[in-house]
């Protein structure tokens, strides 16, 4: 039997910190569209569920269409079961809406109490989680050790307790409950790690990167589980991904050889990703870097593309210790200071900057 896991699609999500208008629109768009191509994927692999460890929308009102979307998925599949674990942005009960029974292949938990379903030869128990019953999770969750038992939840994975207890999954106290696999969400990147000597906890990730803290290969998990046994492998499917490219300068590179080394650092790049472009290293004081030009090398070979300086400026203080100008009296009074060499040197930037009468953004 194969099973899905899948967390943190946050369907109907703007899309907008990065994106232009349209963009964004298109972004928004694809988030559904990649659930929609999970659940053919599914069925043209034989998937007997999808497992959804929270957060399916990205906020409490959700627009009608985007709902109506994902049930006629559940509603036009039915061999396939869908379980639905709620996360700390799921506010909606999407399918109370335009449905009048509710399809008998989605089944959903609560807070109140573990449920439990079966399904085959596997175990789904799940709890939402909220400050109220976190801190009875474990003491609560009584298991049958000869079933192959998959545990959800949504929430922080941790060692100990959080400050409130709120939202955060305790895997010590879950140690020896007889889990076989602990379907996680809420970390948007993957992880698989062992949870005690018979079981694991995972995070499959977010289906699609929305923002630069969100980088590489996105997707969800395959369970392929034989006589007892889970086999899990994460699967890459996300329409787009975003990278975060440091690209390190010398100071006597110019913008052209930073631009040549940018492009040689991307090769791999499809061009539909997004790229974040971060230049290091260090630069003379009078050297600064024409980021747009930089972009614009960039920016109609890939879907979206962006760039900060983060280089460091040199300052050659003995150049300036006779200098009788304004910009010398200015350069020795901020290296008198006490402070940190990185902190004068983007001081000494910008007053010379100032001096010269340039603008200062």
């Amino acid at each position: 039997m194969r099973i899905i896991h899948c967390a943190d699609l946050h369907l109907d999500s703007k899309m907008e910190s990065n994106l232009d208008r349209d963009q964004a629109l298109l972004r928004r768009s694809e988030l559904i569209e990649t659930y929609e191509r999970m659940v053919e994927y599914a069925e043209a692999n034989q998937v007997r569920a999808i497992l959804i460890a929270g957060d399916l929308f990205d906020k409490p009102h959700i627009r009608k269409e985007v709902k109506k979307r994902v049930v006629e998925q559940i509603v036009s599949h039915p061999e396939i079961d869908f379980y639905y674990l709620k996360g700390n942005h799921d506010r909606c009960d999407f399918m109370e809406e335009g449905i009048d029974i509710i399809p008998s292949n989605f089944h959903m938990f609560n807070s109140e109490s573990w449920t439990s379903y079966t399904c085959e030869d596997v175990v789904i128990t799940g709890m939402e989680l909220n400050s109220t019953n976190v801190s009875t999770l474990a003491q609560r969750l009584v298991l049958d050790s000869a079933a192959t038992n998959i545990v959800m939840l949504h929430g922080q994975q941790s060692d100990y307790d959080g400050k409130d207890g709120a939202e955060i999954v305790n895997t010590t106290t879950l140690k020896g409950k007889f889990i076989d696999y602990l379907a996680l969400g809420h970390v948007h990147k993957y992880i698989y790690e062992q949870l005690d000597d018979r079981g694991v906890f995972c995070y499959p990730g977010c289906l699609e990167g929305r923002g630069f803290d969100e980088t590489g290969d996105k997707g969800f998990v395959l369970m392929e589980i034989n006589d007892g046994k889970i086999e899990a492998e994460f699967i890459p499917f996300a329409k787009r991904r975003l990278h975060e490219i440091e690209v390190n300068v010398k100071a006597e590179m110019d913008l052209q050889g930073a631009i040549n080394k940018a492009k040689r650092l991307i090769d791999d790049v499809d061009p539909q990703d997004m790229i974040k472009f971060i230049i290091t290293g260090e630069r003379e004081l009078d050297d600064e870097l024409d980021i747009v030009r930089f972009v614009r090398n960039f920016e109609n070979k890939y879907f979206f593309v962006k760039c900060y300086d983060r280089t460091k400026t040199m300052v050659d203080y003995d150049s300036f210790l006779y200098d009788k100008s304004l910009k010398g009296e200015f350069v020795r009074l901020v290296q008198a200071q006490d402070m940190d060499e990185d902190e004068k040197a983007k001081i000494i930037e910008l007053g010379i900057r100032a001096i010269m009468g340039e603008d200062i953004e």
